[in-house]
């Protein structure tokens, strides 16, 4: 799938797209605003989906390994 084509799709889209593969093992995180601008000049509140691969404290490890992981990076 060509970038061009996800622009045609809506954020509630892609995410039920991933959310109904048995192949997607993963969280998404994204802002409950659709924004498109880089900066952030307020807080943000984030919505979190995973789908019945993952449960609930399955995902939570995922996204502490990626904390940690950025952490690691950031030093």
């Amino acid at each position: 799938m060509e970038p061009q084509e996800l622009e045609l799709f809506s954020t509630k889209q892609l995410i039920s797209e991933l959310m109904r593969r048995r192949s997607f093992l993963g969280v998404i995180v994204h802002s409950e605003e659709e924004e498109r601008g880089q900066e952030w000049s307020e807080v943000r509140m984030f919505k979190m989906h995973f789908n019945k691969n993952l449960d609930s404290t399955s995902a939570g490890r995922l996204l502490q390994t990626v904390a940690e992981r950025i952490n690691l990076d950031l030093c």
